[in-house]
């Protein structure tokens, strides 16, 4: 490895010659597995620019998900990173990824591992540490994450966010990872798109989230159906709806369970048959939110409303947070009750 110093200037890091991704690819017989969803970056180019949104890197602390044969790896690398931790599932990828250890001596950590399961709270040094109301930290996660892991990840982190554990037991750790761009285009969405979802809502009131931009299907191998989004997020310093995860997320799944329906519908689904309409006109009354409102018409503010609302609910009767509406209709099913001819339309949307 060779250290190139300008006069006067600290030196900075500069990987040797090594073999090209493709190259890479070939020796090592890579080849993307589809039921793993890989999609290969080999441009250079585009992965400096995904780099370049998570913002400053030298000397920081980074974590890469899913290297696969290391494009993203190296332009990490290049930006002059004190260590770069890798967490690969694949072990087809391990030895490309080696290669590259060896070629940036004490640098890189390689966890053949799968990152849902992998305690991220022990990944970096205890010193970088910082109070959540403090500047984000000196530690960043980047990927460019397969489509069927993608979304049940940014959920787990949301949640982590939420309760200030995993990656975020050292502050607001930020994250520059990949989408599907239609994902991209949910997560950021604003009131009134028919992008909006529940994934918006979950995203946007934990973290600032910026689609950075959009990357062709054409530039992956093999070639993907869509385009790939790059979203940066940042956790807030203050949430916009201040109660537990868990509780956020049964709201606004439950809204957005009819999304062609007015949200009284979705929000009915909070409460058990036996005064059902009762309690959604009680709960809409409080958080005084328009009942004949589309899902994705809804402000941040009123979820929020609507969040504390129901909070009061569960506070007063217990019960009410532990009730779950499928559990009612599978058990209606199986009982042989057949009630309204909707819902059986219901259990299908759902």
């Amino acid at each position: 490895f060779c250290l190139m110093a300008a006069p006067g200037k600290v030196a900075a890091f500069r990987l040797p010659p090594l073999p090209t991704i493709g190259e890479i690819i070939k020796l090592f017989r890579l080849k993307a597995l589809k039921q793993l969803s890989q999609n290969f970056l080999l441009d250079l180019r585009l992965t400096d620019k995904i780099v370049k949104q998570a913002g400053e890197l030298k000397n920081a602390h980074v974590c890469e998900v899913g290297p696969g044969p290391g494009g993203i790896t190296r332009s990490i690398l290049s930006a002059g990173v004190e260590q770069l931790l890798l967490i690969e599932k694949d072990a087809r990828f391990i030895p490309g990824l080696q290669m590259l250890s060896e070629a940036a001596p004490g640098k890189v950590r390689i966890v053949h591992g799968d990152i849902l399961t992998y305690k991220m709270e022990k990944a970096f040094p205890k010193h970088l540490k910082k109070n959540w109301e403090d500047e984000p930290p000196d530690i960043h996660i980047i990927g460019n994450l397969p489509f069927s892991v993608s979304t049940p990840l940014i959920i787990k982190w949301l949640e982590n966010v939420s309760k200030r554990d995993g990656p975020f037991t050292y502050g607001r750790t930020q994250m520059t990872l990949t989408f599907q761009k239609e994902v991209g285009e949910r997560l950021t969405a604003n009131p009134g798109s028919n992008q909006r979802s529940r994934l918006s809502i979950m995203a946007q009131h934990l973290c600032t989230v910026e689609n950075c931009f959009i990357i062709p299907g054409q530039a992956f191998v093999p070639k993907p159906e869509v385009d790939v989004a790059v979203v940066h997020f940042t956790p807030l310093v203050q949430p916009k709806i201040q109660q537990p995860f868990e509780l956020v997320e049964k709201v606004v799944r439950s809204v957005f369970q009819f999304r062609r329906k007015y949200c009284f519908r979705g929000i009915e689904t909070l409460f058990p048959e036996n005064g059902r309409l009762k309690r959604t006109e009680q709960l809409m009354m409080t958080a005084n939110v328009d009942p004949t409102l589309r899902p994705f018409q809804l402000s941040m503010s009123q979820f929020r409303n609507l969040c504390n609302a129901y909070r009061k609910m569960c506070d007063e009767d217990p019960s009410l947070f532990v009730y779950n509406y499928r559990e009612e209709l599978r058990q209606k099913k199986t009982t042989g009750s057949t009630g309204q001819p909707e819902q059986t339309e219901e259990e299908n949307q759902l």
